[in-house]
């Protein structure tokens, strides 16, 4: 099953630990790239950090919870929020799926 996750950062944080920790996340994505297929930073419209997005294969929504919290990023308090969405593909490289 497909999972979209949609985090959305902490505005709040006095000091950004995303230049810290790059390494360790960067590691963890690859560590787990059979369940964690994209992943990538999301931008404001002005350009400003605002999030993250990946694209998760798993068995359910918990397992993805899982790898979230297991993510470097998780404890630092980086992340303000979480969604995570079941996510079903019709549409691919200019055709239909269904």
């Amino acid at each position: 099953m497909l999972f979209t996750v949609l985090f959305e950062d902490n505005p709040d944080l006095e000091v950004d630990p995303r230049a810290q920790l790059m390494p360790a996340h960067l590691d963890f994505l690859e560590r787990q790239a059979a369940r964690i297929r994209a992943a990538g930073p999301l931008s404001s419209e002005s350009g400003a950090a605002a999030g993250g997005l990946w694209l998760v294969e798993a068995a359910d929504a918990a397992e993805v919870r899982a790898l979230v919290e297991d993510d470097p990023f998780w404890p630092s308090g980086l992340r303000k929020s979480v969604r995570i969405l079941a996510w079903k593909q019709v549409f691919a490289e200019g055709r239909r799926l269904i």
